[in-house]
């Protein structure tokens, strides 16, 4: 299997390429490293950098003849979002689009897209299960939504098979500092510079953190996922709650010390509650997350520890 993964050279992304090189897949990557490093991709992986949104996009899909495509380069901030609506719309729906339309111009089988848990913004009944009520309180979230709309339709009108993951909050190694679930690559940053962690809101919002790992395995299943349990969304996540105080707790026990928390206004946009229901990835994909919260914030402050 030749398989394209956009946004390769990033976070999730580059968990991806490992899997998939450990699996003997063929794999290719397209980044355009303005977040995403090059020391990222496994040196037997080829890494071309271009972005979604160039129109010499489908000239790669021709000269390379990809089976499949996990579509993982967005913009992924959501404050950064609220303040520029325009950007995060291009990058997320216009380079989609372009990506779609390489793929159904070029026989592409199957599409894997990073959709996001912003999709639902603040509801009422946790944990969400993939038919709750979807009302995004960002533009981030926006975007994610109508991306899975768009991915709804080119299987219905054009027969590109799709898996749409709706990511809870992901961290582990190689996670910069901006984007979705950056906390705890701030907070691990902050507290090995022997820094204090400052949190927006009263730290009570929680979150349902997903090591990397899992949710890179998760989209490698999806490619080879039979067809009963294609053309549809999944929550990818841990099916529970942490909240950012306690966070904190277990990245200051991991670290072995004292951690002053310095609390500011909450952000525009940003959701107090949220946990995603995973029954479905379980039964359909034959999926589970494997990695408890303390295993995995322990390996994302070791792997920092080191550079």
């Amino acid at each position: 299997m030749k398989v394209l993964v956009t946004g390769g050279a990033g976070f999730i992304g580059s968990h991806t390429v490992d899997k998939m090189v450990a699996r003997g897949w063929e794999v290719v990557v397209i980044d355009n490293l303005s977040t995403g490093l090059r020391e990222n991709v496994d040196a037997g992986v080829k890494l071309i950098e271009k972005d979604i949104v160039d129109s010499s996009l489908q000239a790669v899909f021709v000269r390379e003849k990809f089976d499949a495509v996990i579509h993982l380069a967005a913009q992924t901030a959501v404050p950064f979002s609220i303040d520029h609506p325009d950007i995060d719309c291009t990058v997320n729906l216009l380079g989609l689009v372009n990506v779609l339309e390489a793929c159904r111009n070029t026989g592409v089988k199957r599409v894997v897209f990073a959709s996001s848990a912003a999709v639902y913004g603040a509801a009422d009944d946790l944990p969400i299960a993939e038919d709750a009520a979807l009302q995004p309180s960002s533009f981030y979230g926006l975007t994610k939504l109508t991306g899975e709309k768009y991915l709804e339709l080119y299987s219905q009108i054009h027969g590109v098979d799709s898996v749409g993951f709706r990511y809870a909050n992901v961290y582990g190694e190689r996670q910069g500092d901006g984007g979705e679930g950056g906390v705890v690559s701030i907070f691990t940053r902050k507290i090995s510079q022997n820094q204090n962690v400052h949190i927006f809101g009263d730290g009570g919002q929680t979150r349902d953190f997903i090591y990397v790992g899992d949710v890179a395995e998760a989209n490698c299943q999806a490619l080879t996922a039979p067809a009963a349990a294609v053309n549809r969304v999944y929550n990818i996540s841990t099916q529970t709650q942490t909240s950012v105080n306690k966070l904190v707790e277990i990245l200051a026990a991991t670290a072995g010390k004292q951690v002053e928390k310095c609390y500011a206004p909450a952000r525009a946009g940003d959701i107090y509650h949220s946990m995603l229901a995973n029954q479905a990835a379980v039964s359909k994909l034959n999926w589970k997350p494997n990695t408890a919260l303390d295993e995995g914030l322990q390996r994302t402050y070791r792997s920092l520890i080191k550079q």
